[in-house]
């Protein structure tokens, strides 16, 4: 059930839910494993509720994982469906600064792998030993950032640099050029295993808060 917010900040569906269905939501900072363990429009980040980055919410005012890139005036475009799921989308991401925030996933760059076609930049796949990322729509900015270091810094104080070689599709998705996955989020750094090693990083947690900035 999606939870709409009222005044005085109270989920509006918590007033419909029996004690179980209550108790099993978190609120800022509480534990997670899905998008549906968190009320209101919280989102699961590290494995704590905070606020989505794609809605630019400021509930937990930065509290709970860390944030994740907030919305920075980028509204989200027409939904797409998937099936049973409307997925948003969009064509910008928040302003690049000296630490941008952002969300850090893991990709396979190679032939066969979860990233599906080459990649966009060079129209080849890559070794995951390779450190090389893919970025939002947005912050791919349609390619002007092809085979340009960025450097990322995790929450542990770690940071690495990394190549731009392709696009984190945030207009498209669920289709086999994008490995029918829905669209990216417009505050994402889609890493390879190689990059996810470089900062100390377990690939295992699928999503974790970092910054990043032009090197």
């Amino acid at each position: 059930m999606a939870c709409r917010r009222v005044l005085l900040l109270v989920p509006l569906c918590l007033l419909l839910l029996t004690p179980h269905q209550t108790s099993a939501l978190s609120s800022c900072g509480g534990p997670c494993k899905t998008l549906n363990d968190c009320s209101g429009q919280l989102i699961c980040i590290g494995g704590k509720c905070n606020d989505g980055p794609e809605v630019g919410t400021h509930i937990c005012g930065g509290g709970g994982g860390g944030g994740g890139g907030g919305g920075g005036g980028c509204p989200p475009s027409q939904p797409l469906v998937c099936g049973s799921k409307s997925h948003p989308t969009y064509s910008c991401s928040p302003p690049v600064t000296s630490a941008t925030r952002a969300i850090l996933t893991n990709n396979d760059f190679s032939e066969g792998g979860d990233g599906g076609g080459a990649s966009s930049c060079d129209g080849k796949f890559h070794s995951n030993s390779e450190r090389i990322v893919a970025l939002s729509t947005g912050w791919f900015s349609g390619g002007s950032r092809c085979n340009k270091l960025i450097r990322i810094t995790a929450a542990n104080g770690r940071s690495t640099m990394a190549k731009v070689v392709d696009e984190c599709d945030s207009l498209h998705g669920c289709d086999a050029e994008d490995a029918f996955q829905p669209p990216c989020k417009n505050n994402i750094v889609d890493g390879s295993n190689a990059v996810w090693n470089a900062l100390g990083l377990n690939i295992d947690d699928g999503e974790v808060p970092v910054t990043w900035t032009m090197a």
